[in-house]
């Protein structure tokens, strides 16, 4: 079957619920997960924005913290708006680099995330990403250090290209192959698609 390419960005609003559902759907569905972290930062430049969409559009950020508190009192999904957005996630972006193939990679993954959007800590602080770690697995430092290697930033550098190459312009974004399904209102065609079913005027075909 087909793997479904979890694009996503830790300061990412919508990347939040997507990736608290994502494990659970996929897994259900028996379709393979690959987590894949990218900085919307480069991206966002690229089209001339210096901030998020959301803060230099008012009306639409004010209308996407009002739909993030719907869609995860639906999903029961806890949420607390973030003091500060958005908020830097390059170290935990490197940690899951590092860890792509750890057992506590979801864990770790979602943690980062309920730390920003449901505790409102900081996740650019090395110490919330240790103590996050810590409860995950041992030498937790010895983690952090080898994220921060030059190795495993060219490997969160190549993953940036690779974005770009696909033409992912936000997040959260899967990629089934080439085909791309942006947002988290898409997992579910995402699913379906790489199932070997198609999606044609919402509604699902073989």
């Amino acid at each position: 079957m087909t793997p479904l390419h979890f694009w996503f960005e830790f300061a990412s609003t919508y990347s939040y619920p997507a990736a608290m559902r994502i494990e659970r759907i996929s897994r259900a569905a028996g379709v393979p997960l690959v987590w894949r972290p990218f900085l919307l930062g480069p991206i966002f430049r690229a089209q001339g924005w210096n901030d998020s969409p959301f803060n230099i559009y008012p009306a639409k950020g004010r209308y996407m913290w009002r739909d993030l508190e719907r869609i995860c009192g639906r999903e029961g999904i806890p949420f607390r708006r973030p003091s500060r957005f958005p908020q830097n996630g390059l170290l935990a972006a490197r940690v899951v680099c590092l860890a792509s193939s750890e057992p506590w990679l979801p864990d770790f993954v979602r943690a980062v995330y309920r730390a920003n959007f449901a505790e409102d800590r900081d996740i650019s602080d090395p110490q919330v990403i240790v103590g996050i770690l810590e409860s995950l697995v041992q030498k937790a430092g010895d983690v952090i250090e080898r994220a921060g290697s030059s190795e495993n930033k060219e490997r969160l550098r190549l993953q940036e290209e690779e974005a770009i190459r696909l033409g992912i312009f936000g997040a959260p974004t899967c990629m089934v192959g080439e085909e791309m399904f942006w947002g988290n209102d898409r997992l579910e065609d995402a699913i379906a698609f790489a199932r070997g079913s198609s999606v044609v005027g919402g509604s699902t075909v073989r």
